[in-house]
């Protein structure tokens, strides 16, 4: 735990709070990117633990929500805290996605708070879980508010972002949805490539070879034209080390 609280620029917490909390979340979104290379890699996504660990850590990779998320909840257990793993599906065009389509946490500190480093361009910090209000933070402005069947969603600046389950789940819950999400062409992680972190004024973001930097406003557009251009982007951007760049969706393209 020592090696990751490294691996996110973090010292260990003197006490498992809400400060404390905030700061690791904010800190796992700005090193530890939202990213899909292992299905373009050939690599199969696995949700053990130690896995998990082993790649976040020590291979110094991301992942998306199931890896990032779950590796996040084996570092603030060892850490003191109380959380739950929950399942959502996420909106898309106005209807929901499959069942375990997402994973949130749920971590008490004491206060309940809706943890998510998973989920791409969204929270910098925690929220609230408990809160029915509007809650300002700087990706926006977020709402939990009561669904169907004692389900909770979760709105940004007003748009449902996903629908949340308040049941504890575990990893192997996830199992199926994430090999659909490895494999199904309809899956949004096989049509497209992707690899994005929070940055100190902005988000970077590597699409396939589209490297995107925004600060406020501002987009910065530049197009990589060469594998060597691309393996260079993922080591001095995202910390990433590959020895080939991951296989785009239609094929690659040569250079």
């Amino acid at each position: 735990m020592d090696e990751y609280l490294t691996r996110i620029g973090a010292g260990r917490p003197r006490r498992p709070d809400a400060e404390a909390l905030s700061e690791l979340h904010l800190r796992h979104l700005r090193t530890v990117p939202f990213e899909n290379l292992s299905i373009h890699l050939g690599e199969p996504v696995v949700l053990d633990e130690k896995a998990l660990i082993d790649k976040i850590v020590g291979r110094r990779r991301g992942g998306f929500c199931y890896e990032l998320n779950g590796a996040f909840a084996v570092l603030l257990r060892a850490l003191g805290y109380r959380v739950t793993m929950l399942a959502a599906r996420v909106f898309s065009d106005g209807s929901l996605g499959p069942p375990f389509d997402h994973m949130a946490l749920r971590v008490d500190a004491p206060e309940p708070w809706l943890v998510d480093v998973g989920f791409g361009r969204f929270v910098h910090r925690p929220l609230r879980f408990d809160l029915r209000t509007d809650q300002a933070d700087q990706g926006g402005v977020f709402r939990l508010v009561e669904a169907e069947e004692g389900d909770i969603d979760v709105l940004q600046d007003g748009v449902p972002q996903y629908r949340l389950e308040r049941r504890p789940r575990v990893l192997a819950d996830y199992e199926v949805t994430c090999w659909w999400q490895q494999t199904s062409p309809k899956s949004h992680f096989t049509r497209s490539l992707v690899c994005s972190r929070l940055t100190e004024d902005g988000r970077l973001t590597l699409s396939d070879r589209q490297l995107v930097r925004t600060v406020g406003d501002e987009r910065e557009e530049v197009t990589l034209t060469t594998d060597a251009e691309v393996l260079a982007a993922y080591r001095d951007h995202f910390g990433i080390e590959l020895d080939t760049p991951p296989t785009p969706p239609g094929g690659r393209i040569s250079g």
